[in-house]
């Protein structure tokens, strides 16, 4: 079983001058959208004025086809639906010009993404990364032209309509899912399905935590919320009930999820293989929970929703929005075949006919641009921007937290939620670094997230323990062997496997200052002693000599460990120069960060003359071949391991001072 796992958020730094997010230019932190009053964080009662709708598993009669729901409309609601068609059909014409994509859940959920954007949410186009914006994930990534419609229409100048026309092509700014480093305005990188409400769940945390750090009665600078889109297919995968589950338990009064409702998967309709009652299971995970009956056309419905919503403080709201997939088109509506494909020329033409919709394709009219522009035209708050960096200042004042129970928080044992949720934090806002912890072998169970982390240079610290089969009685089933080298394989990612206190310290440093790509610290169960030569310099290299009794650069041999192995490779190279051999030692603590040195600075530790090397870790071998060459030598293990005491299975699988030193004598 893992360990508990903790998270520690550090001092948050609001402003955004200092730190830039996601490759983007440092903007100044002055904002020019208002700050709202705050409606405070406590747990309080829910208004009993509010009526709660209980959970139902009946299902409404869905019309395929039908366009207007409604007998009488006011010009306010066409306008509306004038708006949610336009977002419909850039979807649709979006994905019929790359002819790939997922149109069908941009025409479900138009309404209450234009409902999100249009009325609610409060964001500023003009600078993305206002600090206390409201957030938005698209949990359901795939539908991902729903959020390039909205950001369209919305005034994002990252999405114009030449970015519409290039959907899912080289070098576009709107990628087959979103991803938060090339589309200002996207949070968080989706597609993995359940990973964007994980990540929601971190990012209203990091809200919270905010908010409890720095309110003031007089000045309440964090108030934000998170929304999110998500589909049942989310709902399906486990590491949305983890995240969920500690959203309920936190309280995260912010959070609120649109479950979009629609009963079709990429199998077909629900009913083959996901029954249960949403409504109920949310309810018992601490959850309110709201139904809107009729997300295709009841937009009083959905704003009725998100004001209850609001009004609960102390616990996230699901808000499950019944919809139609790819609703208006008259033959693929309600039907998986919407799903991921293209309507087709023929469909497209009907659905323009069904929905009324006279325009060329992404042609947008000027009354949908309109109502977008005008409501988000921003305001100068000056009173705000003062109040803003006086708290930036004290927070930069304070290096030491008041309370620990505001930076910590426990996970149970919820590894892939955990890693997800972190991500959310990351992304938040760059001064937040969060870090998790749990066994080694277990980030098995997070690899989804943390893979995630690398792609979306959320700078996450994991610290993974118990990293070798020096865990010893545990067994096989807790003790990492090919870990070390598959996260060497992972795009962005820093693995470190530290040695003693000084390489731990180096890479905490290492780690701390890379807050574009997630840091892997592989820790050990047993004690290991203090090495001389080692230090937080040396690990900032990746790989660096600690101990050399050769002279001109030429030794007999060079003996490369890391982590709990370089002490055998140490005391190996003792005795060797007992034996008049000229021996090297090198800890190699991040293959990555060596690779980015000068090929001076690795001619000094790795000559190219020298080909007789000897590597030493306690997991696969897979991979060292680069680092030994063809001449030398890798030991390791490349076998499952096993369980018994751990100095025994070291024994058993030649991972000795002794079985170093034949080796080393082998190859020189």
């Amino acid at each position: 079983m893992a360990s508990s796992s903790s998270l520690t958020l550090s001092q948050a730094i609001l402003s955004r001058s200092s730190i830039p997010r996601h490759g983007s230019a440092s903007t100044s932190s002055s904002s020019s959208v208002s700050l709202p009053s705050f409606s405070g964080l406590k747990s309080t009662s829910s208004s009993s004025a509010i009526r709660r709708r209980g959970p139902t598993t009946t299902r409404l009669p869905i019309r395929a086809s039908a366009a207007v729901e409604t007998l009488e409309k006011t010009t306010e609601t066409e306008l509306v639906e004038k708006s949610v068609n336009a977002i419909r059909f850039l979807a649709i014409d979006a994905v019929e010009k790359a002819n790939s994509g997922h149109p069908g859940l941009p025409m479900g959920c138009a309404p209450m993404g234009h409902i999100l954007y249009d009325e609610v949410m409060r964001y500023n186009p003009k600078n993305p990364y206002w600090f206390n914006r409201d957030r938005f994930v698209l949990s359901a990534g795939h539908g991902c032209m729903l959020q390039y419609a909205l950001l369209h229409l919305a005034g994002y100048d990252a999405v114009k309509e030449e970015d519409l026309t290039s959907f899912r092509q080289w070098g576009s700014k709107t990628p087959g899912h979103p991803e938060n480093f090339e589309t200002p305005g996207v949070e968080v990188t989706t597609g993995p399905l359940g990973q964007g409400i994980a990540n929601a769940v971190g990012l209203a945390l990091a809200e919270k935590h905010l908010a409890a750090r720095y309110n003031k009665p007089d000045s309440e600078i964090v108030d934000h919320y998170t929304y999110v889109i998500l589909g049942d297919g989310c709902q399906m995968e486990g590491i949305s009930n983890e995240a969920c589950s500690l959203a309920g338990h936190w309280g995260l009064g912010k959070l609120i999820a649109f479950y979009d409702d629609n009963h079709i998967s990429i199998d077909g309709d629900t009913e083959i293989a996901f029954t249960e009652t949403v409504d109920t299971r949310f309810e018992g995970l601490g959850w309110h929970v709201i139904w809107v009956k009729n997300g295709n056309t009841g937009y009083d419905e959905i704003r009725a929703a998100i004001k209850e919503a609001k009004a609960v403080k102390d616990k996230p709201t699901l808000i499950k929005v019944t919809t139609t997939i790819g609703f208006g088109s008259p033959n693929k509506a309600n039907s998986y075949s919407v799903h991921g494909s293209a309507l087709g020329a023929k469909e497209v033409e009907a659905t323009r006919k069904n929905l009324g919709w006279p325009y060329e394709p992404f042609h947008v009219p000027e009354d949908v641009k309109n109502p977008f522009l005008q409501t988000y035209t921003p305001e100068s708050p000056a009173d705000a921007t003062r109040n803003l960096s006086q708290q930036n200042l004290n927070a930069l004042a304070k290096v030491l937290p008041e309370h620990t129970e505001e930076r910590n928080v426990r996970f149970g044992v919820r590894e892939h939620g955990m890693g997800a949720i972190c991500n959310g934090i990351a992304l938040h806002s760059p001064g937040l670094i969060p870090y998790c912890a749990t066994f080694f072998v277990f980030t098995d169970y997070m690899r989804a997230a943390m893979r995630i982390s690398a792609l979306c240079e959320a700078g996450v610290i994991y610290v993974m323990t118990h990293d070798s089969i020096g865990l010893g009685e545990d067994g096989p089933t807790h003790q990492p062997i090919e870990h070390l080298a598959s996260f060497r394989a992972m795009p962005n990612i820093l693995m470190l496997r530290p040695a003693d206190g000084n390489e731990t310290a180096g890479a905490y440093k290492v780690a701390v200052l890379n807050r574009k790509r997630p840091s892997v610290l592989a820790l050990s169960r047993q004690k290991l002693p203090q090495l001389p030569g080692t230090s937080i310099e040396g690990v900032e290299k990746g790989g660096y000599t600690i101990s050399d009794n050769s002279s001109g650069n030429k030794p007999d041999v060079i003996l490369i460990g890391t982590g709990s192995e370089l002490e055998i490779a140490a005391k190996a190279a003792d005795e060797l120069r007992k034996e008049g051999k000229a021996v090297r030692v090198v800890s190699f603590v991040s293959w990555e960060l060596f690779d980015e040195q000068s090929d001076e600075y690795k001619e000094s530790v790795l000559p190219a003359a020298v080909t007789a090397r000897v590597s030493i870790e306690a997991g696969t071998t897979f991979g060292w071949g680069k680092i030994v060459g063809g001449q030398g030598k890798a030991i390791g293990i490349d076998r499952f391991g096993a369980s018994a005491p751990a100095g025994k299975i070291y024994k058993e699988f030649g991972i000795t001072v002794e079985a170093v030193i034949a080796a080393a004598k082998e190859v020189s």
